[in-house]
């Protein structure tokens, strides 16, 4: 499969040729050789800025399914180790950015900056600022709490008595309710919770003023927010206690926005006293979620207790869940014909099966986990984050966190067909509703292959043109 070259050519040498035909034959080479490099400055503290267009990051791409991708745009601030496209854009409020949201009509890109305490709004394809949302709360925003409101279910607060919807919230992943009228953003924890043992929170963002108009409690540590086909409903995952919420949001007001059910994936995970690494002390570690086409069920990944948990819906039954399929599933999608994939973090792989044939599995025994099919698996490399499929259904892409590179993958083959070198450590994905576009992050992390592990890449979000 072809690897694209992301590497800065400054200097050749080129050693005396007695032939002038070996000496042009090898001018020609070069040259071709040039052309399909990339130019990537590693200072943290400096930019390329000759022209991005026409940048081709996936040389000797071969095969009709194989696209070129072109560097569109970067964002970044500065940090050890960046590769930067050329003429990257220095931008100090992106700080450790977890996910890359495209507007349901491609106008405008939203970029959750989880350290930065920000999600960052810019216009899209030009990609300037037009917003910085704030996602700190003093006691002056107290209007944006529906009465008040700082718990939900049968949440207690372990690490702070009182001034709960007094903090600063992590912003994580976003989910857009079905007009685009608003982003729906879960905080990782408030920021006086260390343990993240209390309730979390989101933010439901007016997507034409760009402001946050509520800010709703959720159980503690979610992660992924998903938005049920028809519009009506939104589930709320809480990677911290083996549970998720489910919130009517039919009304399009978020003053009626209202938790309706909380579903557990047996057993719940009580977070008194609760210690340690919060993202592996974290039960089932509950994170990718998607609704079925049919909005019939809901599907929820168990990244430490393996396989998919399966919710009826509207009514919220556990069914059980189906365990052959992924021993380690982080990130779901599904397609309209009900094709579930799942990126396997622990494995390196993408996974595929047939939703309607794994949820019937359950049938036999239900309330149980049985093994279910095992689909197929396809090997893609180090650490697969988020996937995101195009919209005619032909393409999956996902970041490889562990290798720094952005993969193509032809479902029509199941195979990999282009890699492409990105900033360091990338997590976050998303396509552009029109399918020409792959926007993406680069949160960073330690690099532990070094005897004093430092933190490299990060504090970048990139785009890329896609072409074939």
């Amino acid at each position: 499969m072809p690897r694209a070259s992301f590497l800065p050519i400054t200097s050749c040498k080129v050693a005396y040729f007695t032939s002038i035909a070996l000496c042009a034959f090898f001018l020609v080479f070069l040259t071709k050789n040039l052309q399909a490099a990339g130019n990537s400055p590693n200072s943290s503290n400096s930019s390329n800025s000759s022209n991005s267009s026409n940048r081709d990051y996936s040389s000797g791409a071969g095969g009709q399914n194989s696209p070129h991708f072109i560097a569109a745009g970067q964002h970044y601030s500065p940090r050890t180790n960046q590769k930067l496209q050329p003429g990257a854009v220095r931008d100090d409020a992106v700080i450790s950015p977890k996910s890359i949201n495209f507007y349901p009509d491609g106008t405008k890109v939203y970029v959750n900056a989880l350290e930065g305490l920000t999600t960052l709004v810019y216009s899209f394809p030009d990609l300037k600022k037009i917003a910085s949302i704030d996602h700190t709360f003093t006691p002056g925003h107290s209007h944006l709490f529906k009465n008040g409101e700082s718990s939900l279910f049968d949440y207690q607060y372990y690490s702070r008595k009182q001034n709960h919807n007094v903090f600063s919230g992590k912003p994580v992943e976003g989910a857009f309710s079905k007009d685009g009228r608003f982003f729906f953003v879960p905080y990782y924890r408030r920021d006086f919770d260390r343990n993240a043992s209390d309730p979390s929170a989101l933010a439901v963002i007016d997507t034409q003023r760009n402001e946050i108009v509520r800010v709703i409690p959720t159980g503690p540590l979610p992660k992924m927010v998903a938005v049920s086909p028809d519009g009506n409903l939104l589930a709320v995952t809480h990677w911290g206690d083996n549970t998720v919420g489910i919130m009517d949001i039919s009304s399009g007001n978020p003053d009626d926005f209202t938790y309706t059910m909380h579903l557990v994936v047996p057993p719940k995970l009580s977070t008194q006293g609760i210690g340690g690494n919060r993202d592996s002390n974290c039960g089932h570690c509950l994170r990718g979620t998607v609704f079925t086409p049919d909005g019939k069920h809901l599907l929820v990944g168990r990244m430490s207790g393996g396989g998919i948990a399966v919710f009826s819906m509207p009514d919220g039954a556990y069914e059980g869940g189906f365990s052959a399929f992924s021993d380690s599933p982080r990130h779901l999608v599904i397609d309209p014909q009900g094709m579930l994939y799942a990126s396997d973090s622990r494995h390196g792989f993408i996974g595929r099966v047939n939703a309607n044939e794994a949820i019937e599995s359950l049938r036999a025994n239900p309330g149980s986990v049985v093994n279910g099919p095992k689909g197929e698996n396809l090997s893609v490399g180090p650490l697969p984050r988020t996937i995101s499929l195009s919209p005619d259904g032909k393409s999956l892409y996902t970041v490889l966190h562990g290798a720094g590179e952005l993969v193509h993958v032809d479902l029509n083959s199941f195979s990999v067909t282009t890699r492409v070198p990105v900033c360091p450590r990338p997590v976050g994905l998303d396509v552009s509703p029109d399918g020409k576009y792959v926007g993406l992050t680069s949160q960073g992390g330690l690099d532990k292959t070094q005897e004093n592990p430092t933190y490299i890449g990060g504090n970048s979000f990139e785009i890329y043109e896609v072409q074939r």
